[in-house]
């Protein structure tokens, strides 16, 4: 894949800030999945995303002479358990923690739930159900639900791993306090229909996971780091942006609240190659949600549309890599 990176260029307005030693992973998260249709074409896919939400608009064509009816899927990212989850995520409350919607020619589309919980790869899922306890294993609705049960299912749930009890003093006995452990793997799937010789339009969106560090990790004291080779990589960082970056490091005052941090988003493109051809025509726009802010990401053929938009428009694509986004932000 051809590599392109773009950069703000606008000044910055500082403003207090606290500082924090965190680091937040970012939960990727892509488009539609469908059983293997070669006769249905995507005739085009219009990908649109910032920090506050991933739009994606396609166009099919079923080129057969009857009706095809498929299946459709969105894999939510996989979350928990407690002593394995650093990722950025706004919802731990509801099973559609990423506020995921679908229609099709207009009509919103209620799809179907699927969840399991693992331990360990072994399903714990009727487990858990069994007693009453929520799959979400960050939600505090499921902590509670979890301190209720009785001592011997408790017990139990920490031989098999569901559980930890995080309570411990040296100095005297305190009551225990547990924490979930099993992961969670979401799929919202449904049926569809692709009339013969028809076009159809398919809409969905979703709230990502922007994951991100409190400094810039790739530069320090004026010079690279070693993580810069992978954010040549994964971003398609280039030496202009590594130049910018050294000069915002210059300006920084951390006494005074003046510094520059790293977002992240990713997008699993990939999953367009599953009709086993091209798109016809894909249009990527990002959005990097101020003027302050600086980008990069790899892409071919990007411009620049807007104050804060950049724009990749290809004919017959084919998805190799998945998309990652760098995003350097001022402190505000």
């Amino acid at each position: 894949m051809k590599k392109a990176m773009l950069g703000g260029l606008a000044a910055l307005t500082m403003a207090a800030s606290a500082m924090a030693n965190d680091t937040s992973a970012v939960l990727e998260a892509g488009g539609l999945v469908y059983t293997r249709q070669d006769s249905v074409d995507m005739l085009s896919e219009d990908l649109f995303i910032s920090q506050e939400e991933i739009t994606v608009d396609y166009v099919f064509k079923n080129q057969a002479d009857t009706d095809l009816e498929t299946l459709v899927a969105f894999p939510m990212p996989a979350i928990g358990g407690f002593l394995e989850f650093n990722a950025a995520l706004d919802d731990y409350e509801h099973d559609n923690f990423m506020g995921f919607t679908v229609s099709q020619d207009g009509q919103e589309i209620e799809p179907q739930l699927q969840q399991r919980v693992t331990v360990n790869g072994i399903d714990m899922t009727d487990e858990v159900k069994s007693k009453g306890v929520s799959l979400l294993p960050l939600s505090e609705t499921t902590r509670a639900a979890i301190a209720k049960l009785p001592k011997d299912v408790l017990k139990d749930w920490e031989t098999r791993g569901l559980i930890l009890n995080t309570a411990y003093d040296p100095e005297k006995p305190v009551a225990p306090d547990y924490y979930p452990l099993w992961k969670l793997e979401t799929v919202y799937w449904w049926r569809t229909t692709f009339p013969a010789g028809k076009e159809v339009k398919v809409h969905h969106s979703y709230k990502p996971s922007v994951g991100g560090t409190v400094a810039m990790t790739f530069v320090r004291d004026g010079a690279s780091t070693p993580e810069l080779e992978d954010y040549r990589e994964r971003y398609c960082v280039d030496d202009a942006f590594v130049k910018t970056a050294i000069k915002l490091e210059k300006q920084q005052n951390y006494d005074a609240g003046i510094y520059f941090y790293e977002k992240w988003m990713s997008y699993i493109l990939t999953t367009g190659a599953n009709w086993g051809g091209t798109i016809g025509k894909f249009k990527l726009t990002v959005d990097k949600g101020d003027t302050k802010n600086y980008v990069s990401f790899c892409g071919q053929n990007v411009r620049k549309v807007g104050p804060t938009t950049f724009e990749m428009t290809a004919t017959d694509y084919y998805p190799e890599k998945d998309l990652h986004i760098l995003l350097v932000v001022p402190s505000q």
